[in-house]
């Protein structure tokens, strides 16, 4: 095992283990912090035995309930990045939201992909028959970074291809943000504009579009900050995103022009 660099541990007796590195070995003790650290995955499977022993039991008959079926309040489309938590942000249980997450929470229109986001939008709304369905986007989005600076793609041909699908959110900040030289507000305009342009996309659908000709489905168009935890929701009425705050607002939707109340 000379000169193998990986990391290999070994069992041993009571709390202790072997921790080899190059093929040199030395014993450690073992404590779940220091597993944790060494051993990244040593955190997720600690996880799971905690929801089994915590919060499976507490709920348990939530989880039962879910063997006869679901039927989630909305469809939430976001990006896979991992500081984001939809059931977190949100405070829904398990069943309540059905999610969809690629990089750039991005909505290829209709035909142009046989792939799973258009399986997902059209079992969600003929199947589940939702009536709400979220774009998020975020802050600090990557998928938007590379999309203003190309050359972070240089050798990611597959993200890059994947990011096709926001060529119109590329052409209007282009177009109309040449004011924007501050990278930070560039970033959130881009952040913005793509989570409309894949509202459009998402209209395409026909399973969308059907629903929407029968005032059966709202869109709503939301970007989360996660680092204020503020999240940011698209009124078509003055055409800007407005603060969700409060438990008298209503987040408003995207779909059409809201009457006045």
């Amino acid at each position: 095992m000379a000169g193998d660099s990986r990391l290999v541990a070994f069992p041993c007796l009571a709390q202790r283990r072997l921790l080899c590195v190059g093929g040199y070995c030395k014993r450690f003790v073992y404590s779940p912090a220091r597993a944790m650290e060494i051993f990244p995955m040593q955190k997720i499977v600690e996880g799971i035995r905690q929801f089994q022993k915590d919060v499976f039991t507490s709920k348990r008959k939530l989880f039962e309930g879910l063997a006869e079926g679901q039927n989630p309040l909305a469809l939430f489309i976001t990006c896979s990045d991992s500081r984001i938590n939809p059931s977190l942000l949100t405070q829904t249980e398990p069943g309540e939201l059905f999610i969809l997450r690629n990089a750039g929470n991005i909505v290829p229109p209709y035909g142009a992909v046989a792939g799973g986001e258009a399986a997902t939008i059209e079992y969600a709304v003929n199947v589940l028959q939702v009536k709400d369905i979220i774009l998020c986007g975020h802050s600090h989005c990557g998928a938007m970074g590379g999309l203003l600076d190309p050359a972070q793609l240089e050798n990611l041909p597959a993200v890059r291809s994947w990011l096709s699908h926001c060529e119109s959110t590329d052409r209007i900040i282009d177009e109309n943000y040449g004011h924007l030289t501050d990278p930070s507000a560039r970033l959130t305009a881009t952040v913005e504009e793509n989570v409309l342009v894949q509202l459009e996309h998402l209209r395409t659908h026909p399973a969308v579009a059907a629903a929407l000709a029968r005032q059966a489905l709202d869109l709503h168009g939301w970007v989360y900050k996660f680092e204020t935890g503020q999240v940011f929701g698209y009124d078509p009425r003055t055409g800007q995103f407005s603060l969700i705050e409060g438990t008298s607002f209503a987040a408003p939707s995207a779909t059409r022009d809201l009457l006045p109340t």
